[in-house]
């Protein structure tokens, strides 16, 4: 019987010839991450093992970056742990303010992550990497700490469904809407502790920052991971981005798949995601009432990339915010920020209205940066839309493209791009 891409990267790392869906297996790990709130919840942990020290200091990659810059003392009592952590065990790749970023943004701009790696994070959305052909996934603080004492973790294999991408986008519609378009159709539990495997012709029609957004997005189906594979595009960003040897994995042609979808990009529309679950989605032609917006949030470890920015002020370039909107963008990174800043992205941003700030996930777990208000609704590019989310429990989040974001930023009301240009 055959492996599927994840089976045969979890395999090698498991020192198998081959492994099967189901199989408890222990992997050696090449990254292990954490954040400002998972971190110092793992750090204690590691405390109380009989370990002197991490297992590889080139290996561990620390990211303060929810509610960085600190928002409070307890934050910075959060912050300081981490920072003392990585002091004393001389981790290379932490990331304090000035240098970090949206962490599932960062680590692939950083060169961490590459083809073949297995990664698990201490974040639900680590599952990003898997855009690189890598097998990555996001675990509790527990498993974080034994993974940098060890260099190792426990798995199931993963059973998978495969999607066959076949087509190419019109204007306005990208990664995000392909994933929600996802969600709607398996739910919110649809891949539930399986790989999402995507592959098919189609697949070169998408950008890595849309991959990204697939990939990151795979937890939001209950998936263990979301996994690409390795094409021209991604090894032209492999080699732009990172120095380390990388391992190209691919599935057999026998490997079994417990379900085969076909995703058409080229019939494709905007999609949002309707509160209070990523599975709940419309497209424009289905949306009927006019939903008036409070607030937008362009950015995450979902949207913040370039390619996310530049739709943005495309869309937002010449108009203005509509009265009594707030529009927050976020850079990623500060190399985005950066890129963002050359090319004019951030004036165009405030000269409509809006407010950039420096790389944070505060929005999106309603931590700070936009909060919201009882009863307010926010068109937000991050992943979640909880009830309660990013604010008061009364407070509604339709999750949507940056496309979709600009184009309500400017209506006031949740508005399609295609309709905007028309107007």
């Amino acid at each position: 019987m055959g492996m599927t891409m994840t089976q045969k990267i979890l395999a090698k790392h498991a020192g198998l010839e081959s492994v099967s869906a189901g199989q408890l297996i222990e992997a050696d790990l090449d990254l292990v991450l954490g954040n400002d709130i998972t971190s110092p919840v793992a750090i204690k942990e590691m405390a109380k093992m009989d370990v002197k020290g991490v297992f590889d200091k080139d290996k561990i990659a620390l990211v303060p970056d929810h509610f960085v810059p600190n928002k409070d003392i307890k934050s910075a009592e959060h912050c300081k742990c981490v920072r003392e952590f990585a002091l004393k065990n001389n981790i290379t790749n932490y990331f304090e303010v000035g240098k970090m970023g949206i962490e599932h943004a960062l680590l692939p701009e950083q060169g961490l992550t590459v083809a073949g790696d297995v990664i698990i994070g201490a974040d639900s959305h680590t599952c990003t990497y898997g855009a690189l052909g890598a097998f990555s996934t996001g675990v509790g603080s527990t498993d974080m700490a034994a993974g940098m004492a060890t260099g190792k973790a426990w798995f199931k294999v993963p059973s998978a469904i495969k999607f066959n991408i076949i087509g190419k986008p019109s204007k306005y519609v990208s990664g995000k809407d392909v994933i929600l378009h996802i969600i709607g159709k398996i739910g919110v539990d649809g891949a539930l502790y399986r790989s999402m495997e995507f592959t098919g012709e189609g697949i070169r029609n998408l950008t890595m920052d849309d991959r990204f957004t697939i990939a990151n997005m795979a937890i939001e189906a209950g998936a263990k991971n979301g996994i690409f594979p390795v094409d021209e595009l991604t090894e032209s960003y492999l080699k732009e981005h990172s120095k380390r040897p990388y391992t190209v994995y691919s599935a057999d042609e026998d490997a079994v798949y417990d379900e085969v979808y076909t995703i058409d990009l080229s019939e494709l529309k905007p999609t949002v995601a309707f509160p209070h679950l990523p599975e709940n989605t419309r497209t424009f032609d289905e949306i009927k009432e006019e939903i008036k917006i409070d607030q937008v949030v362009i950015g995450s470890c979902t949207n913040g990339r370039i390619d996310d920015l530049r739709i943005a002020a495309e869309i937002l370039k010449g108009n203005k915010v509509a009265n009594g909107m707030r529009l927050i963008v976020i850079p990623a990174t500060q190399s985005i920020y950066l890129q963002a800043m050359e090319e004019g992205l951030i004036r165009t941003f405030i000269e409509a209205g809006g407010i950039v700030s420096t790389p944070t996930c505060g929005p999106c777990l309603g931590g700070y940066m936009g909060v919201l208000a009882e009863g307010e609704r926010c068109v937000s590019t991050t992943n979640r839309n909880f009830v309660g989310r990013m604010g008061h429990i009364s407070s509604e989040i339709y999750l949507a493209s940056p496309a979709v974001a600009a184009a309500s930023a400017i209506k006031g009301f949740l508005a399609s791009p295609c309709d905007l240009k028309k107007s």
